[in-house]
């Protein structure tokens, strides 16, 4: 088994946690594939439930850290980790009061301060594909989730 290094034990804990939404130290199947379609993998339901079945070692339904380290570690590619720290710091460029979510105005701000101003319909249209929980906002898995299905479509890859 690949064994991680301390910098990226520390990134794996960090990503972790940012889905980890009750903050209880587990993750249940939607955090999980919350998680995993951030890290670019777009597991099928049951892909998830034997993913889940095989790294919940103590059978208690839900993934701890400890689990996701051991399940994860084999497969680990640092060029992961880096993606997710590239995709945060473009997140935050976009959350320009630092609160963690982009609302419409920090959208429409930063689309036209790159040269891409949008109209009012590609703004809501925006928000309401990105926005999945509906609260109005986009947080930081909801533009992962977006960013990695982009760069799928792209790439001309089944997006999930």
């Amino acid at each position: 088994m690949a064994t991680l290094k301390a910098d990226q034990l520390k990134q794996l804990e960090d990503i972790f946690k940012r889905f980890d939404m009750d903050s209880d130290g587990s993750l249940t199947q939607l955090e999980l594939a919350a998680l995993l379609r951030s890290l670019g993998l777009k597991p099928s339901g049951d892909q998830l439930y034997a993913l889940l079945s095989n790294m919940d070692s103590n059978g208690n339904g839900y993934v701890e850290f400890d689990e996701l380290v051991e399940a994860i570690s084999p497969h680990m590619d640092s060029q992961i980790l880096v993606n997710q720290d590239q995709l945060l710091e473009v997140f935050r460029s976009f959350d320009r009061d630092g609160n963690g979510y982009i609302t419409a105005s920090e959208l429409a701000g930063s689309m036209a301060k790159m040269g891409h101003p949008l109209t009012y319909k590609e703004l809501a249209d925006t928000m309401k594909e990105a926005d999945t929980d509906g609260d109005g906002v986009i947080s930081f898995h909801e533009f992962a989730s977006i960013m990695a299905k982009s760069a799928a479509e792209f790439l001309g890859l089944p997006v999930a």
